[in-house]
């Protein structure tokens, strides 16, 4: 610490001044405010720089015939937004360039059942930011499966039915938060989501292809032992129905015995003699 003379040149007033200590810099006061501002969307970006995508944990069945998974919007919307209702919506490759977010969600022009003959998108997985807390805590998994629910697929009632797609696609979704207003945030489209397609009858390869020489050897021994062993239960049951294999007399035809009848001589006690 040192003393500097006061001004004026009278050496009885000091100031006390720390050491290295350079005065603040005018702008200082004003870069606080920005950093506060750039720390703000830590809890959810700008809606419109956000796309969905699938989602790229190893899930089996991340996209089936009639399904597939994404990621959630997890910090894709922001806080202030707590109240809107996030909407999903998925569309057909046409869907895309007609598509109006004005229609309101559970109307007939965005009903599942209608999709695609009469509308080229549908909106369900509506719920809100609650579901989709940000940020993800380590080790959760956090997706949504469309097109899950096979119980309203038919049902009227159900225009939001998370309902099995009807085709291969592809398909493309975004989401879009709805308040009493109206649309109020949406994210980008998703790149084109194809689905998997089964197999036609004619390409599925025959049984007998790509069986090793060991597997066919195996065969024919099995083949050559159960013929074997079949003979030779054939041949015991022929042995047992026939005289031929020196069978027991026990289980041999009994012969005729004839018996002869003899008449025999009557033969009376003599009496006594008399002395």
């Amino acid at each position: 610490m040192r003393v500097v003379g006061a001004a004026g040149g009278s050496g009885g007033d000091t100031e006390l001044t720390r050491p290295h200590c350079r005065p603040r810099h005018p702008g200082a006061r004003t870069m606080l405010p920005l950093l506060l501002l750039l720390l703000v969307p830590a809890r959810g970006q700008d809606p419109k720089l956000y796309t969905p995508a699938l989602s790229n944990l190893a899930l089996g069945g991340l996209t089936t015939a009639s399904t597939f998974v994404l990621d959630q919007p997890r910090c894709a919307f922001p806080d202030s937004l707590s109240d809107a209702v996030i909407w999903l919506v998925v569309a057909d490759p046409q869907g895309v360039l007609s598509f109006n977010n004005t229609l309101e969600p559970g109307s007939q022009a965005r009903a599942y059942q209608l999709f695609p003959g009469s509308t080229s998108a549908y909106m369900t997985l509506n719920t809100t930011l609650l579901n989709y807390p940000c940020p993800k805590a380590d080790g959760e998994i956090a997706v949504l499966r469309v097109g899950s629910e096979t119980s309203c697929q038919r049902d009227n009632t159900r225009p939001t039915c998370n309902g099995p797609l009807p085709g291969p696609g592809p398909y493309r979704v975004k989401f879009v938060a709805w308040d009493n207003s109206g649309p109020v945030a949406e994210t980008k489209w998703s790149e084109p989501i194809p689905l998997r397609t089964a197999t036609p009858w004619n390409n599925i390869p025959r049984a007998d292809r790509g069986h090793s020489a060991a597997m066919i050897a195996l065969t024919s021994i099995l083949t050559i032992l159960f013929a074997a062993l079949l003979a030779g239960l054939v041949a015991m049951l022929v042995c047992w129905g026939s005289d031929t294999c020196g069978v027991s007399s026990t289980f041999s035809k009994p012969e005729a015995v004839t018996v002869q009848r003899y008449n025999t001589h009557h033969v009376y006690d003599h009496p006594p003699a008399r002395l």
